[in-house]
């Protein structure tokens, strides 16, 4: 497969990123980006990279196949509709943008110019959700009942346009579009439930974090938490079963497993507990719970990039679907309106 010409709208911290990846690639061929700051501009001449004077000048560069979009979110849109107009394949970063009525803006103007647009979701490639993702289609502690996801930090929201509203900042846009997005990867049953509740104990324009509970079709339950002021995390994942029980502490641990083998004993002998006994809780032994760790799974992100160009030749199928894009933006959607009105939404995502 002939390597495919890319270019890359903002240089700030995600498309740095990218930068680094497409200049060591084995499918793509780094052509140059651009940055509405000069100051940007030259820091990627100084590594190499090719800065465009202007984008006029990117999207008119007939070499280029497609185009990374690396800009604060309310911009996605505006950028991806000028880049599929120039007849140019689209990858925006995560959120696709602020609506579903801009994504469907997005989705019509790729159709029209017969494009390839979507979008860089690669928390999939993350290895602690990868051991939750085959721990679930194993079925090896049985039916699922509960998954907790969770992201805390002790920072805040970055002092740049993530602290402001109208660029689209805010934690539910920034971490919580990757923890949502891999719990309907992990659960791909339909969502009828949506409760969510958004802190602000950093910051008063936007969400520094939120509490999500999340109900899907099957009578299954999913938390998915994201906090900024957090200085003892707690539990990055954790997995309620019929047969058993995992716990993941952060993305570079092991996974815990402890797996029931047999569910009762003949004699539970009663445990002190605070000022009283208590059998209920009584931790399990050997004889009837069996506990192991599985190992972080590891994987190359640029799968992701490798998976877009074999697309564009019509080779694969993409690995982002833009159906699951507008489900991620739909419980967004969800998690701001469940906020505003202080209460469970019902609904059909």
């Amino acid at each position: 497969m002939a390597k495919k010409n890319a270019a890359i709208i903002g240089y700030g911290g995600m498309g740095g990123w990218h930068g680094s990846f497409l200049q060591n690639s084995d499918v793509v061929n780094l052509m140059g980006i651009y940055d509405i700051k000069p100051s940007q501009c030259a820091l990627a001449e100084s590594r190499g990279i090719h800065a465009y004077a202007s984008l006029e000048e990117l999207l008119g560069d007939p070499a280029v196949d497609f185009v990374t979009i690396a800009v604060p979110n309310d911009q996605h849109k505006p950028l991806a509709l000028k880049a599929l107009a120039a007849g140019k394949h689209v990858i925006c970063e995560k959120p696709v943008t602020l609506s579903s009525a801009d994504l469907q803006e997005m989705i019509d103007a790729s159709k029209a110019a017969g494009k390839l647009f979507t979008v860089h979701q690669n928390r999939r490639w993350d290895g602690e959700f990868l051991v939750m993702r085959d721990i679930y289609q194993s079925g090896e502690l049985g039916p699922v009942h509960h998954i907790e996801s969770r992201c805390h930090g002790s920072r805040g929201i970055p002092s740049d346009w993530r602290c402001h509203k109208a660029p689209g900042g805010g934690m539910i846009l920034d971490w919580g579009v990757h923890l949502i997005d891999q719990m309907l990867q992990l659960i791909p049953e339909k969502v009828t439930g949506v409760n969510c509740v958004c802190t602000n104990i950093t910051n008063d324009e936007v969400d520094d974090g939120f509490r999500l509970e999340l109900d899907f079709e099957s009578g299954k339950t999913a938390h998915v938490e994201v906090g900024t002021y957090n200085f003892i995390a707690m539990p990055r994942f954790y997995m309620q079963c019929k047969d058993g029980s995992l716990y993941l502490t952060d993305w570079q641990q092991k996974a815990h497993v402890a797996k029931l083998t047999a569910w009762c004993e003949k004699d539970v002998t009663p445990v002190q507990n605070a000022a009283g006994i208590t059998k209920t809780m009584a931790p399990r032994d050997e004889l009837t719970l069996d506990e192991y760790d599985i190992e972080r799974l590891t994987s190359d992100v640029h799968e992701y990039y490798r998976n877009l160009c074999a697309a564009i030749d019509g080779k694969a199928e993409i690995i982002v679907k833009l159906p699951e894009v507008r489900r991620v933006l739909s419980v967004m959607e969800a998690c701001f309106a469940s906020d505003a009105a202080h209460q469970t939404l019902k609904v059909d995502i």
